[in-house]
C-alpha cells in the first residue's frame, strides 16, 4: 500500500511567448515551483507518496490561435531536450513515480506534434509514452496511422508498465468519455489509470466525472485524476479549468476529492493487495473477468467513423479538423443516425 497524490496545480501558459527559447524559460520556472509544492505536499501527505500526476499540458497550456507548426515550434518539448532533462532531476531529487502531460515533438513527423502522458520513475527514466489518439485540434497516431504503426508497432499505441506500485497506464484529458482507450489498457494489465485532464469545473455532476466513475467501475482499476488550478497567460477566464481532481477506486468510490484552486487534497491509499483480490475473485462484481470481446470484434472490424490518415499531408490548419468530422456527421445521417 501507498499514497497517490493527484496535485491540482495552476497551469502557466507560454502562448504570449515570442520564441521558444522564453517558452522555454518560462516551463523551467514552472518546474521549479512545481517540485517545491510537490516536496510541500509529501512533506504533509506523508513520504510513503510513492506517486504524483500533475494535470494536462501543465507547463504550457493549449494552442489556442496558433497553427500546428506555430505550437509545435514554440512549445512541444524535444524528446532529449532541456525540459524532459529538468523534469528528469526533479523526479530523481524526489524521488517518486511522476505522470505528467505535454506536447512533444517526433523525429519520425517532423512537421508534426503529439500531445503526450508520460510516467517517469524515481531514476528519472521515461517509463512509458502515450499519445493522445482522439483529440479535435491536436494531431495524433490515428491521423497518420499507417506511418505510425511502421514506425513504433501497435503495442506502442495502447503501453502500459509494470512497476513495484503496480501496472500503470496513461489516459489523456477527454479520452475518459472513451471507454475502448481504457478498456485497451486493462486488457494488457493495467492497476492504475494515471489521468492527466485540464477540464470545466463545476459543482454539478460533469460528463467526465461521470465517465471517472465508470471507468474505474467497469475495469476494476484504480483512477487518479489531477485537474488543472486554473490557468494563468491567456484571455480564457484563469478558473474555467479548475477543481475536482480525485481518486477513484476500483469500486467506483470516491477516495477524496479537491475543491478549487491549488491543491494536495486529492491524495488517497492504493491498495494493490485489495484490487488484486477481488480481481482474482469469482463472482458476478468481476467485471473484467466477464467480458466476452467476441461479441463486438466483428463489429468494430466492419464499421468506421472517423477516418484514420488525414494528415498523411503537408500540416493543415485547424479548420481542416472541423470539415473532417462535418463529413463524418454527413456520412452517418445516411448511414446510422
Amino acid at each position: 500500500m501507498y499514497k497517490a497524490l493527484a496535485l491540482q496545480l495552476n497551469c502557466q501558459t507560454v502562448n504570449a511567448c515570442n520564441s521558444r527559447e522564453e517558452s522555454e524559460r518560462l516551463m523551467l520556472q514552472s518546474i521549479n515551483r512545481i517540485e517545491s509544492q510537490i516536496s510541500a505536499s509529501i512533506n504533509v501527505v506523508g513520504r510513503d507518496t510513492m506517486l504524483v500526476v500533475v494535470p494536462e499540458h501543465f507547463l504550457s497550456g493549449f494552442p489556442i490561435n496558433e497553427t500546428i507548426v506555430e505550437w509545435r515550434d514554440k512549445a512541444a518539448l524535444e524528446i532529449d531536450g532541456r525540459v524532459y532533462e529538468a523534469l528528469s532531476a526533479m523526479v530523481q531529487r524526489l524521488q517518486i513515480y511522476f505522470s505528467g502531460n505535454v506536447y512533444e515533438q517526433d523525429p519520425h513527423f517532423p512537421d508534426l506534434y503529439f500531445q503526450t502522458s508520460f510516467i517517469m520513475g524515481p531514476n528519472g527514466n521515461v517509463l512509458l509514452r502515450y499519445r493522445r489518439l482522439n483529440a479535435m485540434y491536436t494531431p495524433t497516431p490515428h491521423d497518420v496511422w499507417a506511418y505510425y504503426l511502421e514506425a513504433y508497432g501497435y503495442d506502442a499505441v495502447f503501453p502500459v508498465v509494470k512497476t513495484n506500485i503496480g501496472t500503470l497506464a496513461c489516459i489523456a484529458s477527454e479520452e475518459i468519455l472513451y471507454p475502448e482507450v481504457a478498456r485497451c489498457l486493462a486488457m494488457r494489465g493495467a492497476e492504475v489509470f494515471l489521468h492527466s485532464t485540464s477540464e470545466i469545473g463545476s459543482p454539478m455532476l460533469t460528463q467526465k466525472n461521470i465517465a471517472k466513475l465508470a471507468r474505474a467501475t467497469e475495469n476494476l482499476s484504480y483512477l487518479v485524476s489531477a485537474n488543472s488550478g486554473g490557468v494563468s497567460g491567456v484571455s480564457i477566464p484563469a478558473n474555467s479549468t479548475d477543481g475536482g481532481s480525485k481518486i477513484v477506486d476500483y469500486s467506483g468510490l470516491v477516495l477524496a476529492e479537491a475543491g478549487y484552486g491549488e491543491s494536495l487534497v486529492a491524495n488517497a491509499d492504493i491498495d494493490l493487495n485489495a484490487l488484486r483480490a477481488v480481481r482474482q475473485r469469482p463472482a458476478v462484481g468481476n467485471l473484467l473477468a466477464r467480458q466476452r470481446f467476441e461479441l463486438y470484434a466483428e463489429s468494430y472490424a466492419k464499421h468506421s467513423f472517423y477516418p484514420p490518415n488525414t494528415l498523411l499531408a503537408e500540416p493543415v490548419d485547424r479548420t481542416h479538423f472541423v470539415k473532417t468530422q462535418q463529413s463524418v456527421i454527413d456520412k452517418l445521417k445516411k448511414e446510422v443516425f
